[in-house]
């Protein structure tokens, strides 16, 4: 958790850096608020309107570019696959061989499909947010791309949105007693008088557990936000350095491969971390079967 804030810190004060770089030469800086583009007014709503980001934007973009090359590899699908399938099939072999590592070839088999998509869209967005000239777009002085998951917004979203996947598939595959007993019930497979005697202790325990449930979206969404912004906020001071660009390029040059790792690694992360929540609430395949 300290490293986690230390990163964090470390991406404000850059970004305050940069911030003051952009009043005196005009450059503009990554800021901590994903800047508004325009409002979309809500016809069942008078009065209000949703608001669209440049994250919003880059993360739809990453959404059409998956879909386009998935539409691709499954347009004319071959029994011997080659060229894009092949590649394709590949990747998800490898992702479905990890997460049933993790967690079992029962539950692998049922829920790769979000582990593989939300591995694949925070990669995505993580490594478009890397490419050059992005934020140097603007439209009425604002950016018009930005990393989508250097947003806390969207980081917290996708936190938000696995813990309602997690209680649901957590109940669909244990029951809704079994689930309450699971946070709340006895340990060690307890019987006879220790067992009421301990009833208090797993039940504070139980509430310990359910904070621990709460806290998960926003550890989450802060640990993916704090990773990605901390880089770009990096390579946006980088990119001022060096009036030239020669200058520009060796000073990002480090930092941008660099920044290539940690995008793979955070989304293999939160990968991760949510198989294993689903994991220890849900259990194996062994307790499956009993």
């Amino acid at each position: 958790m300290k490293s986690l804030l230390s990163k964090i810190d470390l991406g404000l004060a850059l970004a305050g850096n940069v911030a003051c770089a952009s009043e005196e030469g005009g450059h503009h800086g990554l800021s901590t608020d994903a800047p508004v583009l325009w409002n979309i007014d809500l016809p069942f709503w008078p009065g209000h309107s949703l608001p669209i980001t440049n994250s919003m934007v880059m993360m739809t973009i990453a959404v059409v570019l998956l879909t386009i090359i998935l539409r691709l590899a499954t347009r004319k699908m071959k029994r011997v696959p080659s060229g894009l399938q092949n590649f394709v099939e590949w990747v998800f072999e490898l992702l479905y061989n990890f997460v049933e590592g993790l967690i079992g070839r029962k539950l692998a088999k049922k829920y790769i499909w979000y582990f593989a998509t939300i591995f694949l869209l925070i990669l995505t967005s993580n490594y478009m947010g890397l490419i050059p000239g992005v934020g140097e777009i603007t439209m009425n002085g604002q950016p018009v791309f930005r990393g989508a998951n250097a947003d806390l917004n969207v980081t917290l979203f996708l936190g938000l949105f696995y813990t309602v996947l997690w209680f649901i598939w957590s109940i669909k595959e244990q029951g809704i007693a079994h689930f309450v007993g699971h946070i709340f019930g006895p340990k060690g497979g307890l019987t006879g008088l220790l067992k009421n005697l301990l009833l208090p202790v797993f039940f504070f325990v139980g509430l310990i557990e359910l904070l621990s449930i709460a806290i998960r979206p926003v550890a989450l969404a802060a640990r993916l936000f704090g990773n990605i912004y901390a880089g770009e906020a990096i390579l946006e001071q980088m990119s001022i350095v060096s009036g030239s660009i020669l200058g520009n390029a060796a000073a990002m040059l480090p930092f941008m491969c660099l920044e290539i790792l940690v995008g793979f690694v955070q989304a293999l992360v939160f990968l991760m971390l949510t198989a294993i929540f689903l994991k220890t609430q849900v259990g194996g395949d062994e307790e499956h079967a009993h």
